[in-house]
């Protein structure tokens, strides 16, 4: 940019300042006397002493680098999923750069260089007293002022908030202040360049100080490096650079976004509106500049005539490749992405505030080396996108498959069915979103998580066995009102009574009946047994939390969490994200161990230094008798009971349990001994009844999870393997017995009564023989002990019997009639055996003491 002409007053003002640096110039002049001591320090070393040790922002190694994020690919060799970048640089070691490069960049910038001590003081110290005047200082620079130049132009744009409304006119004011100061500010500029110049001589050697400057200078736009450069602009590698290529990148350092050839409307527009340097001109401007390098590379012996007609003759041709960033660019896996780059952004490994993890991510140069697997990530995106459509009619429909493995909580795989899109332009209803329907809101989730449904019932199983229960106990799980529930330690009565799934009946049945079959009412007969909170506490320990991170324990923002509410602690009407209920379930298969969902293995510096990751701990939640005698109740889910559709069937064991919410949403959770996957189907929003809807090949969608989780644990099982499930504890599978309470004589209404008190059910028979009132029990079956929640059949009297006396054995057959007949009985028959005068009664039968109808005929036997 041309300057304007300088007032007599302002030159003045210039030499002032000028002359008030006089001593540092001095100085600087003496060490650059004779180049070679300026570069040894022999000799000149008193005056380089002058200079305070290198600020460390001036190290070769430290431009801006983006950040790339990478997955484990199909052949176990690092898959890049997205780069994140300010500046888009990709920095080369010195033998990744043609050769010809360096000839063009030296020929143009510096041809002196490895022969000068850092400074061309006579260049600089002309430029600096143009500057005054205000003349431009073009050329006046060597390639190692111009590296330090550069540096501080970073510097001042890392400190540049990223997220202020004028950006781009704080970088701009960082370029002015370090490329273009006129005037005294100049000339402190020009003075701490040749400062800096000389110490990077001292320290570092030529090579890599040529290097830095390729890496780190700008060539137009996000274009920083040389790499950067070749792929932008001819879609090569620095390495593949023609002679006609390079000399036109080697133009652009000196007005970057003026010489730029990715713009074919023109960089730069003149007082006319004319536009310049575009396709319509040829890039005359960059042309000129690419001609002017390549008349340097002749003169100076770095090509041939021959090469030089060549690319002198060649058009400026660009074969722009347009390079994006972020977590759009990783397609299928933005999902996993959008989740990687929340923990980046919230964890205080990678900075001590947001502004900073932010900057670090893409500033910093990380190569993040993720958890995720493509071996399983893409049969997941496959079964995904197969099963789950990415929008309907009248539903905002959502789909998410999320698998952990098991024994250390890494995430390897994550699929969801939408399209990604973070703009603001993104259309709920085409099915784009940036959600991740996996996770928490933290993790770029939903605002609450989505409701469980009986997925949440493992937390009862679980306190069940926690406080000693056997899974073969027998409850009685019937449909009825359940009341009262402990919670918190205080009784909470309830007059709600809970419907099964299809409105079935439920039954009298072991515990492990109850979790294969996902009995609601089973299930609120166990809670019965417990403290509601404890069973909340579990769910806490294996790291559940409300999708939107409040504590599962003292209830959540959204409806139904009311912590004093029964339900949710029992059948899944909280919202939880799948990932937390895919890490509760993984901790039983990993004989209760839970382990941090992890979603980093190891993070890599700029500098090739492994750099601090997120902490994940792996905890003994459980004891392995309790996780093992868990995982035997779950694996009856998956063999035979409700989650049987989903069974992988490869020889491979596994335990799983299937929930439904209201309809409205549905999860099904299986995992080997290796791997644990969880999937949701739902409503992303809204209530709309999921079986009124079906996917493209006609399958209801609250149907869709037992083939969608059955394809991608089969998917995990054929890559991961697994090993059976330990054997359940003994005593956590005991059969339970009780003494069965004597309820005879007692009535219905009572007997019943002191049997449910006691654990056991009872059930009302056929009334029997007696002359007891008829509401008066006079028989049960079975007596003495049997199983806890057994059913005890208790018959009442028929009112029509009567009891045989005991009296009548011994007597005569006159008195023996007699007796009967008062004792009621109106049929009586003597054996011959009582016909003689001295016979004596010896059995009646019915026997005598036992009740009979009262017409029952008496069989009488004599001696």
């Amino acid at each position: 940019m041309p300057q304007k002409n300088r007032t007599v007053k302002s030159v003045l003002g210039g030499l002032v300042g000028l002359v008030g640096l006089s001593v540092v110039a001095g100085l600087l002049v003496t060490a650059s006397v004779t180049p070679v001591l300026a570069m040894t320090g022999i000799t000149g070393s008193t005056a380089l002493s002058l200079f305070e040790k290198l600020p460390e922002n001036l190290k070769v190694n430290s431009p801006m680098e983006q950040s790339t994020i990478y997955a484990t690919g199909t052949d176990g060799n690092p898959y890049p999923l997205a780069s994140f970048y300010e500046q888009n640089r990709i920095p080369l070691n010195y033998d990744q750069i043609a050769p010809v490069m360096y000839d063009a960049i030296l020929s143009s910038e510096d041809k002196n260089f490895y022969t000068h001590g850092g400074v061309n003081l006579g260049a600089t110290i002309k430029a600096a007293f143009g500057n005054v005047v205000g003349s431009t200082d073009r050329g006046a620079s060597t390639i190692t002022q111009q590296y330090v130049k550069n540096v501080q132009i970073q510097e001042c744009e890392q400190n540049v908030d990223t997220s202020a409304d004028n950006y781009d006119e704080l970088v701009n004011e960082c370029w002015s202040k370090y490329a273009i100061a006129t005037g005294s500010e100049g000339m402190e500029r020009k003075l701490r360049e040749m400062r800096y110049a000389l110490q990077i001589e001292k320290e570092y050697s030529k090579n890599d100080i040529l290097l830095g400057y390729l890496n780190i200078s700008s060539f137009g736009g996000q274009v920083y490096g040389i790499e950067a450069a070749a792929n932008r602009y001819f879609s090569t590698t620095a390495a593949n650079l023609t002679v006609a290529q390079a000399a036109t990148i080697a133009g652009m350092v000196q007005e970057p976004n003026t010489l730029r050839i990715d713009l074919p409307g023109g960089t730069w527009t003149d007082k006319d509106g004319v536009a310049h340097n575009g396709e319509a001109d040829g890039y005359a401007k960059t042309l000129e500049r690419r001609n002017y390098v390549l008349d340097r590379m002749l003169k100076d012996g770095k090509i041939t005539q021959a090469q030089y007609d060549e690319a002198y003759a060649t058009p400026i041709t660009p074969a722009i490749k347009t390079t994006a960033q972020g977590c759009t660019t990783a397609g299928d896996n933005a999902y996993f992405c959008q989740y990687v780059k929340s923990v980046i952004e919230s964890d205080p490994a990678f900075g001590d505030s947001v502004e900073e993890r932010r900057a670090n991510l893409r500033r910093g140069g990380m190569q993040i080396y993720t958890t995720l697997d493509m071996r399983l990530q893409q049969p997941a995106v496959e079964a995904v996108h197969a099963r789950v459509p990415q929008s309907l009619p009248g539903i905002l429909v959502g789909g998410t498959g999320v698998s952990l493995e098991a024994t250390t909580g890494r995430i390897l795989a994550m699929a969801q069915n939408t399209a990604f899109n973070e703009t603001t332009t993104a259309n709920l209803a085409a099915g784009e979103t940036s959600q991740v329907f996996a996770a928490d809101r933290q993790h770029g989730g939903s605002t609450y998580g989505f409701e469980t449904g009986s997925t949440y019932k493992l937390f009862t199983l679980l306190e069940w066995l926690n406080t000693g229960h056997s899974v073969n106990q027998v409850l009685d799980g019937r449909l009825r009102v359940i009341s009262p529930f402990t919670v918190c330690g205080e009784k909470v009565t309830n007059k709600e009574k809970i419907n099964n799934f299809g409105n079935g009946g439920g039954s009298v049945s072991s515990v492990a009946r109850f979790t294969a079959q996902s009995l609601n009412t089973g299930f609120l007969a166990m809670a019965q047994q417990l403290d509601l909170c404890k069973i909340n506490e579990v769910a806490k320990s294996l790291g559940v939390h409300y999708g939107n991170g409040d504590d599962i324990t003292v209830g959540g923002t959204n409806a139904n969490t009311s912590p004093n509410a029964p339900f949710p602690s029992v059948l899944g009407s909280k919202s939880v994200a799948p990932l937390q209920m895919a890490g509760a379930y993984a901790a039983v298969a990993n004989n209760g161990v839970f382990c941090e969902p992890k979603a980093i293995d190891r993070v890599v510096g700029s500098d090739g230094q492994e750099r601090k990751i997120p902490e994940t701990t792996c905890t003994q939640v459980l004891t392995p008798e309790v996780a093992a005698t868990a995982a035997f109740a779950l694996r009856g889910v998956m063999e035979g009971g409700t989650g049987g559709n989903a069974k992988p069937n490869d020889g491979i064991q596994v335990i799983g349990k299937t929930g439904t919410a209201e309809k409205e949403h549905t999860m099904l959770i299986e995992s080997s001994t290796k791997v644990t996957t969880a999937v949701w189907v739902g409503n992303i929003d809204g209530r709309e009844n999921l079986s009124r809807f079906r996917n493209g090949d006609g399958t209801p969608l609250n149907n869709i999870r037992y083939g969608l989780a059955k394809a991608i644990q089969t998917a995990a099982n054929a890559t991961f393997g697994g090993d059976p499930f330990p054997k359940p504890d003994d005593k956590l599978t005991k059969q339970v017995t009780a003494d069965v309470p004597n309820v005879v004589g007692q009535t219905i209404e009572q007997a019943t009564a002191t049997l449910e008190a006691a654990g056991f059910t009872a059930a009302v028979g056929a009334p029997v023989d007696s002359d007891q009132a008829t509401n008066i029990i006079v028989a049960q079956d079975p007596s003495g002990q049997a199983a806890t929640g057994m059913t005890i059949t208790i018959s009442p009297s028929n009112g029509s019997g009567a009891t045989i006396p005991a009296s009548v054995i011994g007597e005569s057959k006159a008195a023996a009639q007699n007796t009967l007949f008062g004792a009621g009985f109106t049929s009586i028959a003597f054996d011959n055996s009582c016909n003689p005068p001295n016979a004596k009664v010896a059995n009646t039968d019915p026997a005598a003491g036992t009740a009979a109808n009262k017409a029952t005929t008496i069989q009488v036997t004599c001696q």
